[in-house]
This record gives structure tokens, sequence and C-alpha cells, in this order.
């Protein structure tokens, strides 16, 4: 920390304790320190109950998140009702609260469970259906500790890019089971129908063959039929309230 931030803490903490890494807290407790936190750069995540100071993000990590995000944004613009969101805080649990790399979740107006709220800072508060890791020094969190909490907290499906090994880790969380990519290397979301990533082409950084195997599975009937099952969601929804205002 620089002189500045030092003295900006030693005021802090005789009002609000600082995090440190190991600590022992609930989340509500864990948020208060973390909005009050002297440096903005830092970054914490509560997991299980346990504070994790998260390592600066490398070159590696940098440009496995850039290829997922890009993902979920050509997604997002062809399905309405579905948006991301990356290295944005989630409120979980009662002892957790997790800044996953991406999600992938259903908005609320089209069945979607999560909700933004906050008074300064807009925050996620609920499970996405979908959240990503990228996985470099943060591996074994990512594949243990992570994925319980993720579980736990009602998140269906969970994709860890390990960069370093060069190996994608897919869970149905629902189930609670680890998933095989197919022989295709094609990895076939089971949440999100459509959202397909080409393993072999994320691995190997070809973003060409990323963006068209995403393309066939927008184009595919199951993505379709996904796009009109949220927007019969959204009607249902909108009727639900009319009818509510009519009494």
């Amino acid at each position: 920390m620089t002189s500045t931030t030092l003295q900006k803490a030693s005021r802090w903490e005789s009002r609000i304790p600082l995090l440190y890494c190991g600590d022992h807290l609930n989340q509500p407790e864990f948020h208060r320190r973390y909005e009050a936190y002297p440096d903005p750069r830092a970054k914490f995540e509560l997991i299980g109950g346990i504070v994790y100071m998260m390592a600066p993000a490398g070159y590696e990590h940098g440009k496995g998140d850039y290829r997922l995000t890009g993902l979920i944004f050509q997604y997002e613009r062809a399905t309405t009702g579905v948006e991301g969101a990356q290295n944005a805080t989630i409120i979980l649990g009662e002892k957790s609260e997790p800044q996953p790399d991406n999600v992938l979740m259903v908005r609320a107006a089209f069945g979607g469970r999560v909700r933004i709220r906050g008074k300064k800072t807009k925050y996620i508060v609920g499970p996405p259906e979908l959240v990503f890791e990228v996985a470099h020094s943060s591996l074994a969190i990512d594949l243990h500790e992570k994925r319980r909490d993720y579980r736990a907290g009602g998140v269906s499906e969970y994709i860890v890019f390990d960069v370093d090994r060069g190996q994608v880790h897919w869970f149905d969380l629902g189930r609670d089971e680890q998933v095989k990519v197919p022989p295709d290397r094609i990895l076939r979301s089971r949440t999100f129908p459509g959202f397909w990533i080409d393993t072999k082409a994320l691995i190997a950084r070809d973003v060409n063959r990323l963006a068209d195997c995403l393309d066939c599975g927008i184009a595919s009937p199951e993505h379709a039929q996904f796009v009109e099952l949220l927007a019969a969601r959204r009607s249902d929804r909108s009727k639900k309230r009319a009818r509510g205002k009519d009494k």
C-alpha cells in the first residue's frame, strides 16, 4: 500500500475493521468491511464464510477472460431476456459473496432468479444460472471451495477454464456432477440452449472458430425454442402484473 492508503487505513480501522485474508465472517459483515476498504484496487471474496484476497490478474488470465466475455456478449445480443456480467459482486448466501470472472443469467422480467439491488453501488443478489471462472493461481479454490459455494447458492451450471493446463472443467451443479465435454470438443450449455463453446478453439485462442461455433449454436432449433420460452415467460409476468393492478 502507498503511504496515503496506509493513512486512510488507519483512519478506517478505528471505525470499520479492515479485511484480512483468512477472516471468518458472515456476508453482511464482509460486505460492510469490503465497501469501506481504503484501497479500491483490492479484490476480496467471501467463500464459505472465509475471506480470500485474490491476486492481481496476469496476461493469461486476462486473455481467457476476454474470450469468454466476447462469447457472452455474442449470445446476449442474440437472446432477448439474457444478460452477462464480468467481475461483478454476487450476494449469494449468508456466508458467500464471490466475484466471478463472468456470469450469464436470465433477467428477472423473463423469469430469472437474480435481482439487482443496492443504494449507491448495485449488486447481483441471488444465483446466476451460469458462472465462469478463469483459473490461474486460483485453480484449487475454483474447483473445490467455490464449486461448493456456487452449488449451495443455487447456481445451475459452472465452467472453469484452466489456462495453465489448457483444460475446461464443466459442472452440472443441480445434479452435483462433472460433465464430460463430448468428443467433438464442443461444450453445449445445459442451461442456455445454443450457447456452444468450442473448447479446443478456446484453448488455442482461435477467436474466429469460437465465434463460428457460437453462431451455429444460435442458429440451432433449441436456441429458437429458448427465445420463444423467454418471451412467453415475460408475457405471463406482464399479464399477472396487469391483473394485480386491476384488483
